[in-house]
């Protein structure tokens, strides 16, 4: 069965100059033209997150939508290829005067923009931040800037910066175990293990 044009896949995104699939007349685009192509769709793409208010994505999400929208898939592995296309991205927003749509993508484990984010800082002529929890409060910001650039319903006041919800929720549960007291025994005040039971007064 030929194989369709919209639907090709690839074993990387640095196929050489020339290459062709020729037993079925469709030329390969080079890994310049996928790149360019994957760039361009994953910035209409982050602009469509950025119309929801508090929407992101993750990067598995976004690799996804990329390859199925352009027809061109990779079989590399997703951390070997997306991080240049969302550089390009970065360099991109930066030229036409939008916010960094890259805050908007975050790891599906953790909720964070990760240490890619350095380029967004490196791009807008800032200083890179070390702090990993003060990272994402800048990308938070970034992110509040892109729903109200794109258009995004916001509410009353104008909205918010938000940690992504599997990161904030992480937080929250850090600082709830931060701020509960410790368990005292009634009979000699001395803090209770994890078990319940003093080991002075058992």
């Amino acid at each position: 069965m030929q194989e369709s044009a919209n639907d090709r896949e690839y074993d990387g995104v640095g196929m050489k100059q020339g290459d062709s699939e020729s037993a079925v007349g469709i030329d390969k685009p080079t890994g310049q033209e996928a790149r360019e192509a994957w760039s361009s769709e994953a910035y209409v793409i982050l602009v469509g997150v950025a119309q929801t208010y508090h929407a992101v994505i993750t990067y598995k999400e976004l690799a996804e939508e990329i390859q199925s929208r352009t027809g061109m898939r990779t079989k590399t592995l997703l951390h070997n290829w997306i991080g240049p296309i969302l550089g390009r991205v970065v360099r991109e927003a930066h030229r036409r005067g939008d916010p960094p749509l890259t805050a908007l993508v975050v790891h599906t484990d953790d909720g964070k923009v990760g240490s890619g984010y350095k380029e967004v800082l490196a791009v807008a002529g800032e200083p890179p931040v070390d702090d990993e929890l003060e990272r994402e409060h800048h990308a938070a910001d970034a992110r509040l800037a892109c729903y109200r650039h794109f258009g995004a319903t916001m509410p009353p006041g104008g909205g918010v910066p938000a940690l992504a919800p599997r990161l904030q929720a992480a937080v929250e549960r850090r600082r709830e175990r931060t701020e509960k007291p410790a368990r005292v025994c009634e009979r000699c005040f001395v803090q209770v293990p994890s078990t319940g039971i003093c080991d002075s007064c058992g």
